[in-house]
């Protein structure tokens, strides 16, 4: 039984909507705590929530969840690719995969994670060291990641996201499809958040 843990990525991403959009309600709790929750119900060890200017307002709303791993990335303004490194560097040697997610997507349901794991135990044994869902004809996130790949995301620099990592591994990634598309929904802008509490209200 492969040991899967989470990172959550959640530096640098309020500038579109001028605020901590992260700290935004939906449904009654803010945004951010969505990921977290649901790498708590899958079990997920050990979670990695990596945070630039906001964190310790999201530690602070997040008190009562215990058993994540907070790291404030200072350099946050870089890129994704610098709460990207801090969270492998953080996980690596302690898991054989793992999920990579974006704070800013709530919506991302429990299947998706339960799917990608399934999907995960049964080809790593032919090779697959990447697992991640397509949702219509997007692709997104989470990512499930093999460990043998993390060496390769240190290296990244900038706002790459490791986008070329994976195209360089693309005959050794498994792709599951989705037809929920508003699982893999961003919220960037006001009218995403707008969508987003619309949506919410009717699953």
């Amino acid at each position: 039984m492969p040991k899967i843990g989470a990172i959550i990525l959640a530096a640098g991403m309020s500038s579109r909507m001028g605020n901590p959009k992260l700290l935004l309600p939906l449904k009654g709790k803010p945004l951010f705590r969505y990921s977290i929750e649901l790498t708590k119900r899958q079990q997920l060890h050990p979670i990695v929530f990596v945070g630039g200017k906001y964190l310790e307002d999201f530690q602070t709303s997040a008190a009562d969840l215990d058993g994540i791993e907070y790291i404030k990335n200072n350099n946050y303004l870089q890129g994704m690719s610098t709460s990207l490194k801090l969270g492998i560097d953080k996980i690596k040697g302690r898991v054989d995969a793992a999920f990579i997610f974006l704070a800013d997507q709530p919506l991302v349901s429990d299947l998706v994670v339960q799917s990608l794991i399934q999907d995960y135990k049964k080809e790593r044994q032919k090779g697959i060291r990447i697992v991640r869902p397509q949702y219509n004809e997007n692709l997104g996130h989470p990512i499930l990641i093999g460990s043998s790949l993390f060496s390769e995301f240190l290296d990244l620099e900038g706002d790459q996201g490791g986008k070329e990592i994976i195209k360089k591994y693309n005959a050794y990634t498994k792709i599951q499809v989705f037809e929920s598309s508003f699982w893999g929904m961003d919220i960037d802008t006001a009218k995403d958040y707008k969508k987003a509490i619309s949506i919410s209200n009717e699953i």
